[in-house]
């Protein structure tokens, strides 16, 4: 079982995330620990939240006072709704919780079922709770649990030597080419996205960015695409690698096929509405970009913000984590296309065009690019076919949990495949002159 701890100061936006999974009965609540009773036991957003609201009334300097926590066993586990309640009570008692408020929520809408846990880290008085060594207590946790209720176990020993960690590329080492193979060869497998600029959306979690290239060979015309690393600027750092160099599956034409097969699958996808109205409920309770980005962050969606160099917003995508799905904001609704959101923060964005708020510290630091926003911190990249791995952090870059085949070293051109293009074009242009 793999334990994922998020820390938030919005837990109005952690429990109607969860909440909203209850109303389209992709979810259920399965427990709550002093949460004040209702007379029909169902609960709504706001009735959950009265029970929380002394103790974050009562805090007065902890920035992210909420927890929202993930289980996930291993997609074999055969784990009974008694099984997950007294799991979860485990968890929170073995953590230091046990005497907190929480609610536990069960996830039916991914093959792996899984619990989400929206609880504080401050007490009644306001103080939080000590939080030294929290990643290594909640590894003991995990494995006790898992001998406790026969679970699979989530070690290091089903690690293969081979592989590779899923993560952001850094253009400084040396195998640039094999960084970026082993996540453009793999993406397909984790998510669904209709576009080539969801595509990128997607790419620049990972500090990389694809474009494409159009010229003649021969008379015949050519499309291909080529793909660049960025550095924490959101600036490309290397030569172009083109698409061939990865496999068939990262050029223009596999990924056109792709993009087709992911609208089929995404027109019956049921987390659609629940992340439209996610972000509905983080736009009403955002006051600017920033505040917007964090809301959705602690639910563990990523928002990537195009603008032109007018500074005007001309694109929104969002990438739910959970369902592994990549939406622009005009797929999900007319009231969540670019011009809502461009006159929503027009009064409250002063930034420059090129400018940006990082996702990954909910802090007014900016940036000149959006490719550096970073993938939430809750949700891995684990295949589910594949067994669960534990990890010493629970950030993706530093994630044992989410390992893919290493790319193996090939030797390639510095010579760009736009440039070898440009070239031949040049070439039979000077020659036609003759």
């Amino acid at each position: 079982m793999i334990a994922k701890i998020g820390r938030g100061a919005n837990i109005i936006g952690a429990l109607s995330y969860n909440h909203l999974k209850v109303d389209q009965e992709n979810g259920t609540i399965l427990a709550t620990h002093r949460i004040r009773e209702t007379v029909n036991g169902q609960f709504t957003v706001n009735q959950l939240y009265s029970s929380f609201e002394p103790y974050l009334f009562a805090n007065k300097r902890t920035e992210k006072p909420v927890l929202h926590i993930s289980l996930n066993p291993n997609q074999k586990d055969d784990v009974s709704d008694e099984d997950f309640k007294n799991i979860a009570k485990e968890y929170m008692e073995l953590m230091g919780y046990g005497d907190q408020p929480y609610v536990v929520f069960k996830h039916t809408d991914i093959e792996r079922t899984h619990i989400h846990i929206v609880s504080t880290c401050v007490d009644r008085y306001g103080k939080k709770l000590p939080d030294s060594y929290e990643k290594l207590r909640s590894m003991e946790a995990c494995r006790s649990l898992e001998l406790q209720f026969q679970l699979q176990p989530a070690t290091a020993k089903n690690r293969n030597p081979k592989e590779a960690i899923f993560k952001p590329i850094d253009y400084r080492e040396a195998n640039i080419k094999s960084q970026i193979a082993s996540i453009v060869r793999h993406l397909p497998k984790y998510y669904q996205y209709q576009s080539l600029g969801a595509y990128n959306a997607l790419l620049s979690l990972f500090n990389i960015t694809a474009e494409e290239v159009k010229g003649e060979l021969n008379g015949i015309p050519k499309q291909g695409l080529v793909y660049f690393a960025l550095n924490q600027m959101g600036q490309k750092a290397t030569n172009p690698f083109k698409s061939s160099l990865f496999g068939k599956q990262a050029g223009m034409d596999s990924l056109q096929e792709y993009f087709e097969k992911s609208k089929e699958k995404m027109k019956t996808e049921p987390a659609k509405e629940i992340l439209k109205k996610t972000i509905e409920v983080a736009i009403h309770t955002s006051s600017n970009e920033t505040d917007f980005k964090k809301q959705l962050l602690e639910q563990g969606v990523n928002t990537v913000v195009r603008r032109n160099d007018q500074g005007r917003t001309y694109g929104m995508t969002f990438i739910d984590h959970e369902s592994r799905t990549v939406w622009n904001g005009s797929q999900l609704g007319k009231n969540l296309s670019a011009n809502i959101f461009n006159d929503c923060w027009k009064e409250t964005t002063s930034q420059k065009p090129q400018e940006t708020i990082k996702s990954s510290s909910f802090e007014s630091k900016k940036e000149t690019k959006i490719q550096t926003e970073k993938p939430h911190s809750l949700f891995d990249f684990v295949d589910r076919n594949q067994s669960t791995q534990p990890s010493t952090t629970f950030g993706l870059t530093e994630s044992l949990a989410s390992l893919l085949p290493e790319s193996q070293g090939e030797d390639y051109e510095e010579q760009t495949f736009a440039n070898q293009m440009k070239k031949k074009l040049k070439r039979r242009n000077y020659r036609g002159k003759k």
